[in-house]
């Protein structure tokens, strides 16, 4: 079934894969109806929904002829977005998820942007995306996501072998804060693979879009509000797809190799994704898992040893568990090296997220360091060894506490109806950009 009340060809083409999201899609939508660029159509894709998500599509459809219904069976995440593209009749694509929401002005201002560039056409806008945690509760608050203010393009518009965007790759993959040209889609012939349930379909579909590109520019302000998951979805997603994410940065390997990417830079930031991963997985199900190990062996056999040993941003713990599933000599450990870049991170979020979030993900980090890097059974001698290099952070980390007890965060916050406030107290939060089902 498919209901269609546009006549005249749109600017965007929105795309909402939307499965069983009637608790947060109604603010998704109005999110979208609330945009100041009027010149849209909005595809509200039901892929089989249960619950009671096809009756608000069509509620928002009766009062906002922009809204197209297509109510079809369930085939995923990936199958969903290609029925968008293909029924798009709009000069660009974006994508939203249907529990996350936009700010008013996103699709104006990231258009007129790449209208002030001569050299065109653009194929994609990218921006950074707010995070979103404890959403709908009384404690949500918003953070920025961990590529904001870092990604210093030499000249725009570029390309993903400039060695001043690579963090676009190390982070998480937020396929959702661009919008990219139907045009350069169509002739790249680029689609989203067509994988059961979520899983991951928006790793390959990065690959393939900024490697393909042209011309890519990036606008450094965030309109995309992304919920974070909670720990109890993240350990349910380790328990249900303990291989979904090995699987999919294979499929982003393939994808570089096909594409014979060949920089340094984006391979190191590929690396660091892979152990993002693996880190996120090995939290909650161990290496002694089969299914778990041999997925993990089968993606570090693929990294370059020169590389990954190399590489300061890799922990001492888990390049030593790189060399054990790749059967090497245990490597030299070098602390001061990965402090300095530990302390660079300190500091960038210190300035960009303030005082009480740094210190949340410092005592997370330290909380769940040794099973994350692999060392469920490492004895106490071995933890304090690898955490000797951290006093100072830690005694850094209870100034701050303390000064965020006297002082309030300036820490903006997005409603769902997608109104700003300011946040009153910065709660503590997870590491920047964890492993998420979403």
């Amino acid at each position: 079934m498919t209901t269609s009340n546009l006549k005249s060809k749109p600017l965007v083409s929105v795309i909402m894969p939307i499965y069983n999201a009637e608790g947060s899609l109604d603010n998704a939508l109005k999110s979208v109806e609330h945009q100041t660029l009027e010149n849209i159509e909005i595809l509200a894709i039901n892929d089989g929904s249960t619950d009671a998500s096809l009756q608000i599509m069509i509620h928002h459809a009766e009062m906002d002829p922009r809204i197209r219904v297509i109510d079809k069976p369930n085939q995923g995440y990936g199958a969903s977005c290609n029925r968008g593209i293909d029924e798009a009749r709009g000069t660009w694509i974006a994508i939203l998820e249907p529990d996350d929401w936009l700010k008013p002005g996103m699709f104006k201002d990231m258009l007129d942007y790449a209208n002030g560039f001569d050299e065109q056409p653009i194929d994609i806008v990218k921006t950074p995306y707010i995070r979103i945690l404890d959403s709908n509760t009384e404690n949500q608050r918003a953070y920025q996501c961990s590529y904001y203010h870092r990604i210093h393009p030499r000249h725009q518009p570029f390309t993903i072998d400039d060695p001043g965007v690579v963090d676009i790759l190390r982070h998480h993959p937020s396929i959702w804060s661009a919008i990219y040209r139907k045009d350069f889609l169509d002739k790249k012939n680029i689609r989203f693979r067509p994988i059961p349930g979520s899983g991951w379909a928006d790793n390959p579909f990065l690959i393939d879009t900024l490697c393909q590109a042209d011309r890519i520019v990036y606008f450094d302000i965030p309109y995309y509000c992304y919920r974070e998951n909670t720990d109890e979805e993240d350990f349910n997603f380790a328990m249900r797809n303990p291989t979904v994410p090995f699987q999919r940065w294979n499929d982003m390997q393939d994808e570089l190799d096909r594409f014979q990417v060949n920089s340094d830079e984006i391979q190191c930031a590929h690396n660091s994704r892979g152990f993002t991963y693996l880190s996120g997985i090995i939290e909650y199900i161990p290496l002694s898992d089969p299914k778990v190990h041999d997925a993990a062996v089968k993606m570090v056999s693929r990294m370059n040893v020169r590389l990954v040993l190399g590489d300061p941003m890799i922990s001492p713990a888990m390049k030593k568990l790189f060399c054990k599933l790749r059967g090497l000599p245990e490597p030299k450990a070098n602390y001061p090296q990965y402090m300095r870049s530990l302390i660079g991170e300190t500091a960038y979020q210190l300035r960009n997220n303030g005082p009480a979030f740094t210190l949340g993900s410092i005592e997370g980090y330290l909380k769940g360091y040794a099973t994350r890097n692999g060392e469920q059974n490492a004895s106490s001698e071995e933890l304090l060894k690898h955490m000797e290099g951290f006093q100072n952070q830690n005694r850094r980390a209870a100034q701050l506490k303390e000064e965020a007890q006297q002082q309030k965060d300036n820490v903006e916050v997005i409603t769902a109806d997608g109104t700003e406030a300011t946040n009153a107290e910065s709660l503590m939060s997870k590491t920047p950009d964890s492993p998420s089902s979403k």
